[in-house]
């Protein structure tokens, strides 16, 4: 059973950075594919960034360009989502997930490609 925990959300002032962190476990997390998505209140669940198996690929949300930058660590089986310049409307419930396709070829921005959630860090931002 595939595990996914989130840590480093907090309460920020905007202009101000954090670090999400996502622990994996329950198979070779090197592997997969790697996302973050997030959801604020009375919204849909959106993607933010992502990063291929190998790590030679991201991609991000035009929203977030420039400010976030997703990273992971195989030895550690763990993925970063670094937040800077952070805005009021980044608030939200910030959730990694881990891609359904072994060493796939592509990289997805769909949340129905993902078939394994972690339970989420909140991340406010003050203006």
């Amino acid at each position: 059973q595939v595990r996914l925990v989130e840590s480093g959300g907090g309460l920020v002032q905007a202009g101000g950075s954090l670090r999400l962190s996502c622990a994996a476990s329950g198979r070779t997390f090197s592997n997969y594919a790697m996302g973050w998505f997030r959801q604020a209140p009375g919204k849909e669940r959106e993607f933010v960034a992502g990063i291929s198996w190998s790590g030679t690929s991201t991609r991000s949300a035009d929203s977030v360009k420039g400010r976030f930058t997703i990273s992971r660590d195989d030895a550690k089986n763990t993925v970063y989502l670094q937040l800077n310049d952070l805005k009021p409307e980044d608030t939200a419930v910030y959730y990694c997930a881990q891609g359904q396709n072994y060493r796939g070829s592509y990289l997805p921005r769909d949340k129905r490609n993902y078939d394994y959630w972690g339970q989420g860090t909140q991340v406010t931002v003050s203006s």
